[in-house]
């Protein structure tokens, strides 16, 4: 519980990699691993937000879980429009403590916490954070829910029912809790795309030991081609994964060694600076652990669907990825929308390189065919799917200006384009540095999986792009369009069958994700 808090506080101040790994670790059991994320939301707004009085109050005491936390931010009827919370702090008359009212929903560890970072309005205006401690005054929780999935985490309501908390104990400044709040997410959205990888390696575990168990016909399950196809398609999607998780975890890393550690705005300016990619990381990832999971209890068959086989339990664990860390739905929009705003501000030079790839497709250049080397045709696809994300962004802006940001269907869109883009180039990216690297069969799975993975990716890209363009352009510009389009998208399909076949060799002789 204490990888991420300085060492000055009791914690070990770990990079974000080896943060990531115990994320993934933990993931054995989703129910502690939701719990334990909270040693990063519920700990991580004390360690970059606190003044040093609250660090050395709280810091040790958390590290060590004599105060086990909980983030409570969502309300009934605030859930992904966090901003519009009704849980109001009004300064008393001495102006000794802030009195709270309202109620917290879905917070995790709420049934044992002793400390809560609560979310409140000031005068019902000001969104602002309070570090609240259960023993406090007013402060009680409700019974636990029963959920679907996650039932050994403990979930519950929070009451604040004119709660006194010190005014020593407002966390930041009044007003900018929505600083607090969003940052802190993108910290949580990272970890739990390294959390669903892990729940992803123990689910492929699971599935190839008992479809090496499991007979038919008198021979093992995993010895038919369809199973075959499951198990493999279950490590190639894992892969990707796993690739832009420790892709973004290293960029991250990277940066921190051009600033001062010691300082923790710093620190969560660097991640900060990449909330897409914390983004795309959530999303992508959270979708992949359900296909996982789903196909987990499609090997297992009727037994899948049983309490007393671990995928029925998987399977329910999963669902909720998709939901908390802010909605799939909510995040597409920050990935593209995001994007645009830094575009639109100059910090990102993404309209000169749409009026560049515009002038090219305009032109016809012929596109090069140079694919010599390992995984060369997969980068060129990569280089191809970026012009295809430049593209429906560029004529998305061009035709609806400012008011893009209403348009959420095309902002979704452009999202899966980038998110698979993203994907593709860490997966193709790291199949290629492990072939550099001489790694042997490690390296040959990798590029294997990473070819798979392109190959499946860009009919994909091509699809999402055809129904974003006709939802912008028509006519002559649209037919103009969609000729680029094809010709960015231009890929020789490979025996995809045979190479999953290799892949899911590599696994059943292994019972386990191949580059364990």
């Amino acid at each position: 519980m204490s990888i991420d808090i300085p060492e000055e506080y009791g914690g070990l101040a770990l990079d974000k990699v080896s943060s990531l790994i115990v994320s993934e670790k933990v993931a054995a059991s989703a129910s502690f691993a939701t719990t334990h994320a909270q040693a990063g939301i519920g700990t991580l707004p004390i360690v970059y937000f606190g003044n040093e009085e609250q660090k050395k109050k709280y810091l040790p005491r958390l590290a060590s879980v004599e105060l086990p936390a909980a983030y409570a931010l969502t309300e009934s009827g605030s859930g992904s429009d966090a901003l519009a919370a009704k849980t109001k702090a009004v300064l008393n008359a001495a102006g000794t403590h802030y009195i709270l009212n309202g109620e917290k929903m879905w917070i995790t560890n709420g049934g044992f916490a002793e400390l809560f970072i609560v979310f409140a309005k000031v005068d019902g205006e000001h969104f602002t954070a309070f570090i609240v401690e259960r023993a406090f005054s007013g402060v009680s929780t409700a019974p636990e829910e029963h959920k679907m999935g996650l039932q050994s985490s403990s979930t519950v309501a929070v009451r604040l029912d004119n709660a006194e908390v010190p005014v020593e104990n407002l966390l930041g400044e009044v007003g900018k809790g929505a600083k607090i709040a969003f940052n802190i997410l993108n910290i949580g959205r990272f970890k739990l795309g390294a959390s669903v990888c892990g729940g992803a390696k123990y689910a492929l575990k699971s599935a190839v030991t008992y479809a090496k168990d499991r007979k038919q016909f008198g021979v093992p399950i995993a010895s038919f081609g369809l199973i075959q196809e499951k198990l493999a398609e279950i490590a190639i999607r894992t892969f990707a994964a796993e690739s832009m998780v420790y892709r973004t975890a290293g960029m991250i890393d990277d940066m921190l060694t051009t600033i001062d550690k010691s300082d923790p705005m710093a620190v969560l300016q660097s991640v900060e600076e990449y909330a897409i990619e914390c983004s795309i990381v959530k999303v992508w990832n959270s979708e992949m652990i359900d296909y996982v999971v789903d196909e987990e209890v499609q090997i297992y068959g009727g037994n899948g669907y049983s309490k007393d086989y671990p995928a029925e339990k998987h399977y329910r664990d999963s669902r909720i990825n998709r939901i908390f860390e802010g909605t799939s739905e909510i995040n597409r929009l920050i990935i593209s929308s995001q994007l645009l705003k830094r575009a639109m501000k100059g910090h990102l030079p993404l309209m000169p390189a749409v009026q560049k790839l515009m002038g090219e497709v305009m032109s016809f250049p012929e596109l090069e065919e140079d694919c010599d080397g390992v995984v060369a045709a997969e980068l060129k696809a990569v280089v191809n799917a970026k012009k295809v994300a430049l593209m429906v962004s560029g004529v998305g802006v061009q035709k609806y200006r400012d008011a893009i940001k209403d348009e959420q269907e095309l902002l979704a869109l452009g999202s899966n384009i980038i998110m698979e883009t993203y994907a593709m180039e860490s997966a193709v990216l790291r199949a290629k540095k492990l072939a550099q690297s001489g790694a042997g069969d490690r390296a040959d799975v990798a590029v294997d999986m990473a070819r798979v993975f392109v190959n499946d990716s860009v009919p994909k890209i091509e699809a999402w792009a055809k129904v974003a363009l006709a939802a912008t352009v028509e006519g002559d510009e649209l037919r103009t369009l969609l000729a680029a389009l094809r010709r960015f998208t231009k890929y020789t399909p490979i025996n995809t069958v045979a190479l999953r076949r290799k892949i899911a060799a590599r696994v059943i002789e292994t019972e386990r994700y191949p580059l364990s």
